[in-house]
């Protein structure tokens, strides 16, 4: 070994010896009451922190989102505007450094959801073989989506009379998926094909396409007023900016106990996402900022009241009538379109 060599050896073995190569993970480590990943939201976190090398320790602080949280008798407040599955960064001041370590934990809603029943107003005749995955109102009509290939499409329907006015068809490669309207435009998922498409209002001219970013697949869409929101099958519901189709950002549906990843059809009405549940006769009432699961509405018993046939399936499709302030519900090949009003169950 020539003198270069040793001498850069010599270096290296002193700099470790002085700490050189030491981890932050190697000096800290976060523990957790009972080791739990679950925690609900304003609450303290029962947090300490290791000090495996007995460092003189100048300050503490907690972070989430890139947001410091406030400390209460020596604990962090999970005091943060978006729940679910976050990482909890704790900065460690000592001895003129500092480090980060970090953890994962679940920060889950502050109660229950409440329960909700339904009351029919009216039942108006729908499309027995539209297998429908969206629906929305718009200037009084309503927008329907429906599924499967080789029939799938979007329409322009009158409700009253259940008649189609308006139609066009998705290529039989497409499943369609959910719908929402905006600024003009009709904006339509399909399932699997991660390809989303836009068309004129006005007359169903097919304008654009876009495609999916991180999101897994294509479900339910609503939106704002400014944005537009994209479930996908998983715990995630999807912010994007409908100049670009851009997924800018996402929530995460959870209630007080765990994260839920079951929201399908959307419907936006004031601060609040109404999801169908997947495969369930129910819908969830989701705060849009928090991703809070505020409400649960039962629907079972509609089913029942549709024509029995082979083909009939589940529970799909909310609409927001907002002259009526009601809200309007299907299901897939099913020949009635249910208006209600949602009731807290007493």
């Amino acid at each position: 070994m020539n003198s270069l060599k040793i001498f850069a050896f010599t270096i290296a073995l002193i700099f470790m010896a002085c700490g050189g190569d030491t981890k932050p993970s190697d000096l800290f480590a976060i523990q957790i009451e009972g080791n739990k990943k679950n925690f609900q939201v304003n609450r303290t976190l029962p947090v300490s922190i290791e000090n495996k090398k007995t460092k003189k320790i100048d300050g503490i602080s907690y972070i989430i989102d890139g947001k410091s949280l406030s400390v209460e008798n020596g604990q962090p407040v999970l005091a943060i505007d978006q729940l679910g599955t976050k990482i909890l960064n704790v900065k460690v001041d000592y001895e003129g450094k500092s480090d980060t370590i970090s953890r994962e934990i679940n920060v889950l809603a502050a109660d229950a959801p409440e329960v909700y029943t339904y009351e029919i107003v009216n039942e108006y005749p729908h499309d027995m073989t539209a297998f429908t995955q969206g629906l929305e109102f718009h200037d009084g009509f309503l927008y329907e989506s429906t599924g499967q290939k080789g029939t799938s499409s979007l329409r322009k329907v009158d409700f009253e009379t259940g008649k189609i006015l308006q139609q066009t068809e998705l290529e039989n490669t497409y499943f369609g998926e959910g719908i929402t309207i905006l600024g003009g435009n009709v904006y339509q998922l399909t399932w699997q094909g991660k390809l989303g498409f836009i068309y004129n209002l006005s007359d169903f001219k097919r304008k654009s396409s876009f495609s999916y970013g991180k999101s897994r697949e294509g479900w339910g869409l609503c939106n704002d007023g400014h944005r537009i929101y994209k479930s996908d099958g998983t715990e995630k519901i999807w912010l994007l900016n409908p100049e670009t189709m851009v997924e800018e950002g996402y929530i995460q549906t959870v209630t007080d106990k765990s994260i839920f990843n079951k929201a399908n059809e959307l419907e936006y009405v004031d601060g609040k996402i109404y999801a169908n549940v997947w495969q369930k006769e129910s819908m969830m009432i989701i705060d849009a900022t928090s991703g809070a699961i505020e409400g649960v509405i039962n629907f079972g018993g509609l089913k029942s009241m549709v024509k029995s046939h082979p083909g009939l399936d589940v529970l799909n499709g909310v609409a927001y009538h907002p002259d009526r302030k009601t809200f309007f519900v299907t299901g897939k090949r099913w020949d009635k379109l249910f208006e209600v009003r949602i009731l807290k169950k007493s």
